[in-house]
């Protein structure tokens, strides 16, 4: 299997995933280091309280992973999520929040990941941490 691009893993994921587009979830970057991901701050991600939602928070640390994990195996789409586990540290701003993904262990059947997320500007202030496994098909 060949590495993908970011742009490559970005369309893929638009592709299979319409919700990821009109997020516009971007995958900004993709190398040797890991992914990161992109959602541009919008009204309609906000819940009561003013704070980005958790569903949302947690669908970018997901992408985060998936392009992390298609960007060192290649065209892997049916690589699923098989565990997420994700601590809220602080309310985001009102900016893009940021993932910063990278693959911990990777093994034949599975991907164990990290994603710090973050408000854009503010990278030293984690508004969550997340460690997930994406299950790889055999």
């Amino acid at each position: 299997m060949s590495e993908l691009t970011a742009e490559q893993v970005q369309a893929l994921i638009w592709s299979g995933l319409p919700q990821a587009q009109e997020m516009q979830l971007t995958i900004d970057r993709l190398d040797s280091e890991g992914a990161l991901a992109r959602i541009p701050f919008c009204a309609r991600l906000v819940r009561p309280g003013g704070t980005i939602s958790g569903p949302t928070i947690m669908a970018l640390a997901d992408a985060a992973m998936y392009a992390v994990v298609l960007g060192r195996l290649g065209r892997v789409e049916m690589a699923v999520t098989s565990n997420l586990n994700i601590n809220f540290l602080v309310k985001p701003k009102a900016v893009d929040l940021l993932a910063q993904a990278k693959i911990l262990r990777l093994s034949r059947r599975q991907a164990v990941c990290e994603v710090a997320l973050y408000s854009a500007g503010n990278e030293d202030e984690l508004v969550a941490h997340v460690t997930g496994t994406y299950a790889l098909p055999i």
